[in-house]
C-alpha cells in the first residue's frame, strides 16, 4: 500500500504547490485586485489538501528508504529538510500574510516584496519537489535508456 501512496501524494503535493504558484504568478501578471485577493485568500485553504498529502509522502517515503540513505535516496532525504524548512518557515506564513493583506485590500510596497519572496521560495519547492520526483522515477526503472532493436536494423551501405 505504502508503495502506491507514496507516487500519488507526492505527484497530488506537487501539483498543488505548482498551481498555488501558477495561479499567484498568472493573477499577479494578468488580473485585477479582487481577483488576486481571491488566489490569495483561497490558497490558505488549499492547504487543508496540500498539508497532509506532504505528511503521506514524506512518510511513506521513509517507511519505504528503510535504513537505506545512499544513492538516489540518500539524495531525496537530503532535499527534503530544504522543502520543509522552506514551507514551514517562508511559504506557509507568507501566504496566510499575503491573504490578510490581500483580503484588507492593502496591496503596497511589502505585499509585493512578501510576494515575490513567496514566488522564489515556491519556485525552489518545486524545482526540489521535481528532482525527488525524477530520482524516484529513476529507482523504478522509468527513465532508462531504450535499448536499440537488433532485430530492426537497417543495412549498412
Amino acid at each position: 500500500m505504502t508503495r502506491i501512496i507514496h507516487p500519488i501524494a507526492g505527484a497530488v503535493a506537487l501539483a498543488i504547490i505548482a498551481t498555488f504558484w501558477l495561479s499567484t504568478a498568472l493573477t499577479e501578471l494578468f488580473a485585477s485586485h479582487q481577483t488576486i485577493a481571491v488566489v490569495k485568500t483561497a490558497i490558505p485553504w488549499g492547504f487543508l489538501l496540500l498539508i497532509p498529502m506532504l505528511a503521506a509522502t514524506g512518510g511513506s517515503g521513509f517507511v519505504l528508504a528503510q535504513q537505506r540513505r545512499a544513492g538516489l535516496i540518500g539524495a531525496k532525504i537530503k532535499r527534503m529538510p530544504f522543502i520543509a524548512g522552506n514551507g514551514i518557515l517562508v511559504l506557509i506564513p507568507a501566504a496566510l500574510f499575503l491573504a490578510s493583506k490581500a483580503k484588507a485590500a492593502e496591496f503596497d510596497t511589502t505585499f509585493y516584496a512578501v510576494q515575490t519572496l513567496e514566488l522564489f521560495a515556491g519556485a525552489m519547492n518545486i524545482g526540489l519537489l521535481g528532482l525527488n520526483m525524477r530520482d524516484g522515477f529513476k529507482m523504478k526503472g522509468r527513465f532508462r535508456a531504450r535499448q536499440p532493436d537488433r532485430f530492426n536494423t537497417k543495412p549498412i551501405l
